[in-house]
């Protein structure tokens, strides 16, 4: 397997698009079924877009709430939409987000098989303060000696009870053959740039991504990898520049003045996402994209937005980057 990791830039982590129940396209449990045609296209555009690769099956991917069939289906959906585009070999992640090491290895085996090239795993948090950073290391390392895909460390403590993976842990498990990167969904900064900028941990065989698209600059500006960013699904171009002014360089008065301007209207958007969570995603998605019914989620979870909160949060949010977005 080797030391294959994913590139460097803006990544989406995409939300599974359902078909609307009155079209009575229903799986067996009278669930809307997923959106397989709308959701290739959508990754299509994404990649016409600039984005880097695409993360599937993740939180905002409503993973837990698939069946094993149709997670499958999800991968190999996009993967053949975007081969047929013209698009061969495109970065796809999958998510796994069980608790399990035998489930996390078959979701693994099924997603590689299926067409996606990385693994991105959820520490496991159901016994909350029982996972020790050692219990970590083990779990990881279990996976990692199984070589079915390269796999990147998912922290998210607000779905783990709590469970932060400390910088030190980073660093040892950054010494792990096939263990290729992280992406830390939390607003501990912190965390980013130490794990970024650890002399003992190689840059060019280990990742830091974070999940959030209002951290984009400062963790950037010191050795992070990127984002993987919900608001990325329907404003791909403005985040994606940004990304590319502070990776470019050099940094003068100008592209210093650009880099505030473009991280202040995407940190402003991003309030949308943390005020309507997936459901604002999808919104997103529908309205601005043009892409899926806007169905909204699967319970437990509620969608979707009434008209008068997606225009309110429109005019307090996303007019700037909207603006942003038609002009490049």
């Amino acid at each position: 397997m080797g030391c294959h990791v994913p590139p460097r830039g803006v990544w989406v982590p995409v939300p599974t698009l359902f078909y609307d129940p009155s079209d009575r396209i229903l799986t067996a449990s009278d669930q809307s079924a997923v959106n397989l045609k709308h959701q290739a296209a959508h990754a299509v555009q994404l990649a016409k877009d600039g984005i880097t690769g695409l993360v599937l099956l993740g939180s905002s991917g409503e993973a837990v709430h698939l069946s094993r069939s149709e997670r499958i289906d999800v991968i190999k959906a996009v993967r053949k939409g975007l081969d047929d585009a013209g698009f061969p070999d495109y970065p796809i992640m999958a998510g796994v987000l069980t608790n399990g090491i035998d489930e996390t290895i078959q979701q693994l085996q099924d997603f590689a098989s299926a067409g996606a090239q990385w693994g991105l795993v959820l520490v496991p948090g159901y016994f909350g303060g029982g996972v020790s950073q050692e219990g970590i290391m083990q779990y990881f390392s279990i996976l990692a000696e199984r070589n079915v895909m390269p796999l990147l460390v998912y922290n998210y403590p607000g779905v783990t009870n709590g469970i932060t993976v400390l910088p030190e842990t980073y660093r040892r498990l950054a010494a792990i053959d096939g263990i290729v990167g992280c992406k830390m969904s939390h607003g501990n900064v912190s965390h980013h740039i130490q794990v970024s900028l650890d002399p003992e941990i190689d840059r060019n065989g280990f990742r830091v991504f974070s999940g959030f698209g209002q951290q984009l600059g400062p963790i950037v500006l010191f050795g992070a990898a990127g984002v993987i960013d919900g608001l990325s699904a329907f404003y791909p171009k403005t985040v994606v520049r940004l990304f590319n002014v502070l990776d470019n360089g050099p940094h003068d008065e100008k592209a210093k003045e650009q880099i505030a301007t473009l991280q202040y209207v995407v940190s402003r958007a991003e309030e949308f996402i943390v005020r309507y969570g997936i459901a604002a995603i999808k919104e997103g998605v529908f309205r601005v994209k043009g892409f899926g019914t806007c169905v909204g989620v699967r319970p437990p979870l509620v969608g979707r937005l009434k008209e008068e909160d997606w225009q309110q949060a429109r005019e307090e949010f996303l007019l700037g980057i909207e603006a942003f977005e038609k002009s490049i």
